[in-house]
């Protein structure tokens, strides 16, 4: 497995980068046809998710300004974006009026600090298995490592759990495991020792994210 995203890594992402597409349209087709905030917001994370995803497939055809500038936008959409699981979450629960408050202004200052933390972050190039990347330098200030660093975990774990309340009380398993096999993926690669495929073998995690985010919202009214 190994050796084939070492030789096929842009051909992978590439693909990832359109089922990413094509699902964050479905799930904007989905929002249009019924109103439901939940949907509008996995339909951003999807297409947040497929910008990531168009920057590292193109990133050996761009000019290294031109990689730097769209990566740095990488970072801050990452920072922006993700919290909005946690909202997904109240949604999905039909939490209350005064907590979804709560959670939306939690969320509001969680993306703030996100996106924050996206522009702080310094980058460097690299390459493997075909791709130009910027990832994060040794000059990024902690903080905004660290931040980012547990911004990906810490949506994750809520969403899973919240997943297993809509499958008890709305008898579909969908956000469940959009939660679980994005957690999953993103622990196979330190797992199995491939430090430096992490984000392809995560970029799995996120399309399945995507694809149960596309089957909660067809199961929705």
């Amino acid at each position: 497995m190994r050796n084939f995203l070492l030789g096929n890594g842009t051909l992978i992402v590439t693909v990832l980068c359109v089922l990413e597409l094509v699902l964050g349209g479905l799930l904007l087709a989905q929002y249009l046809k019924k109103k439901r905030l939940v949907i509008l917001w996995m339909a951003l994370i999807a297409f947040a998710l497929c910008y990531d995803a168009f920057v590292l497939a193109a990133g050996s055809l761009l000019p290294e300004g031109v990689l730097r500038a769209l990566s740095q936008f990488r970072f801050v959409f990452h920072g922006l974006m993700i919290p909005l699981l946690l909202v997904i979450c109240a949604e999905a629960l039909h939490a209350r009026k005064g907590v979804k408050t709560v959670v939306y202004a939690v969320t509001a200052l969680i993306m703030i600090a996100g996106a924050v933390s996206g522009f702080m972050t310094k980058l460097e190039i690299s390459q493997v298995a075909g791709i130009t990347r910027c990832l994060s330098s040794e000059s990024t200030p902690a903080f905004a490592e660290k931040f980012l660093r547990v911004l990906s975990y810490g949506t994750v774990v809520p969403l899973i759990i919240s997943g297993i309340f809509v499958w008890i009380k709305q008898k579909t398993p969908a956000l469940f495991l959009a939660g679980f096999l994005m957690f999953a993926f993103s622990a196979l690669g330190p797992a199995t020792g491939n430090f430096d495929l992490i984000f392809m073998i995560g970029m799995f995690g996120e399309l399945f994210m995507i694809l149960f985010f596309w089957v909660y919202a067809l199961n929705q009214k």
